[in-house]
């Protein structure tokens, strides 16, 4: 599949910008451009919020079990599409294509636990104290179109959790893409489109981010919010929203905390700490980044961190082997740059990585840092980047003290061959999840939100569907008189 340009997708038909406006993309791998992308102007906007009313009226009075269907029939044509969807995605994206692949794949197994728990939105009937001719009902009712804002880390996966509780609910939803990896994300609109769904149910737009969040969010069709991207982008989307009294779900930036205890396992800790922190080259939200270890075990932790750098395969995400690709943009490759520095010139000593890999594209060396100072920047801002930082702590009450140092609480990491030492850091630290002894599973059915600056509301579980639902109470005297 050749990578290409990629238009907008408005009341289920693909067209270009009305005014023929488009912006290049380009392939972080080799820093050329490789396609283009339509960039959405006020018409257009307007043109999709009313397919998003439109399809509304459609969309919120199928049935549940029809809507599950269609769900299903675009997860199979996603698993059908796979390798095709993958490659776009690693062209466009950088990370290896068997992360594109499993990406995917997790979007499928995501679609199908929707469309089941979307039968399962149940009202419920209280008794009256009154009489018990009064029948009084508890209804959840879809709020109406949705707008969906999702970055380009994961450009199929963010936006696929988001879309999914929105039509399991009964939702139409506007998805506004990250205009660096535009062609997955329009192959998941794709697969809904020739899975049936009706035309206005599912839009999708690319533009400039700031333009369409004034408009969009702004506009009355509009009554609910969802975005995940940087704390700062989100609060500013998250006071738009409350001057016009929308609802929202803010899955924000994270700087997630992982803890060493004395008595862990440090090959496991290790092992499975390089594997997670180097995946998709540290650019993921939930991405361990602050490596809080005990003294007597620092050492030998942060030597094993840096051999398991070291061996990371990193190249073109397309090329047999590939472990780590480049980063998506220059950006990223800068901030790198100067988290490196600033961590060095406090103090901390170099393990591995710490510089770029060849002259062109995005390429950064997988780097461990040790004994950085906690006023490092690396440890005070989210690196989003293939980069460790490690630190000693001496108690456990040190430790979580310092992983709830930062306003964020997204995610965070132990390992503990301890129960009690578990149980206190499942108390103590202050996270939306923490994941003890192993990676994260963010499966489908878990709710996936963080606390403090991460944002509020969940992607995942039962709980992610509530936030797009409008909860009715309605009483009936079924005897008047």
């Amino acid at each position: 599949m050749d990578y290409p340009d990629t238009r907008l997708f408005i009341m289920g038909t693909w067209r270009d910008a009305e005014d023929g406006r488009s912006l290049a993309v380009l392939n972080p791998t080799t820093g050329r451009e490789i396609g283009r992308v339509a960039h959405a102007g006020p018409a257009d906007l307007d043109a999709a919020l009313d397919a998003a009313h439109a399809g509304f009226q459609i969309w919120r009075h199928t049935p549940p079990i029809e809507r599950g269907r269609v769900m299903r029939r675009a997860a199979a044509l996603l698993r059908e599409r796979l390798d095709g969807i993958a490659r776009l995605m690693t062209l466009e994206q950088g990370k290896p294509l068997a992360e594109a692949r499993l990406e995917v794949l997790g979007a499928a197994d995501i679609l199908e636990w929707f469309a089941d728990e979307g039968l399962r939105v149940y009202g419920r009937i209280v008794p009256s104290r009154v009489h018990p001719q009064i029948r009084q009902m508890v209804l959840h009712d879809p709020v109406g179109p949705v707008a969906a804002f999702t970055p380009w880390n994961f450009p199929i996966n963010q936006a696929v959790r988001k879309l999914a509780a929105a039509l399991a609910t009964g939702c139409s939803i506007l998805v506004k893409a990250a205009e660096e990896t535009p062609a997955s994300p329009a192959e998941l609109v794709r697969a809904f489109a020739d899975a049936g769904l009706p035309a206005g149910v599912l839009g999708l737009v690319y533009g400039d981010p700031a333009q369409i969040s004034a408009h969009v969010i702004a506009h009355p069709v509009i009554r609910k919010i969802t975005f995940t991207g940087s704390t700062a982008v989100g609060k500013q989307l998250a006071a738009l929203a409350g001057r016009h009294m929308k609802r929202v779900t803010m899955e924000l930036g994270g700087h997630a905390p992982v803890i060493v205890a004395e008595d862990a396992d440090v090959d496991l800790a290790a092992r499975v700490m390089a594997g997670a922190k180097f995946r998709n080259a540290g650019q993921v939200c939930i991405s361990p980044t602050r490596f809080l270890v005990h003294r007597d075990v620092v050492e030998t932790f942060a030597h094993a961190l840096a051999r398991h750098a070291h061996d990371v395969r990193v190249g073109d995400g397309l090329e047999d082997g590939t472990q780590m690709g480049p980063l998506a943009n220059s950006r990223r490759l800068t901030a790198m740059q100067e988290l490196t520095h600033d961590a060095l010139e406090r103090g901390a000593s170099l393990l591995a990585g710490g510089e770029r890999l060849g002259d062109s594209g995005n390429f950064w060396g997988p780097t461990v840092l040790t004994d950085v100072s906690s006023d490092a920047r690396v440890f005070n801002e989210e690196p989003f980047g293939p980069l460790a930082a490690i630190r000693a702590f001496n108690t456990l009450d040190d430790a979580i003290v310092e992983a709830n140092r930062l306003p964020y609480g997204l995610a965070g990491y132990a390992f503990t061959r301890s129960l009690r030492l578990a149980e206190q850091l499942s108390h103590g630290v202050d996270v939306g999840m923490l994941w003890v002894n192993m990676a994260a599973a963010p499966w489908p059915e878990l709710p996936f939100g963080g606390m403090k600056d991460s944002g509020y509301g969940s992607e995942g579980g039962p709980e992610a569907l509530s936030s797009y639902l409008n909860v009715r109470s309605v009483a009936v005297n079924c005897a008047p008189g």
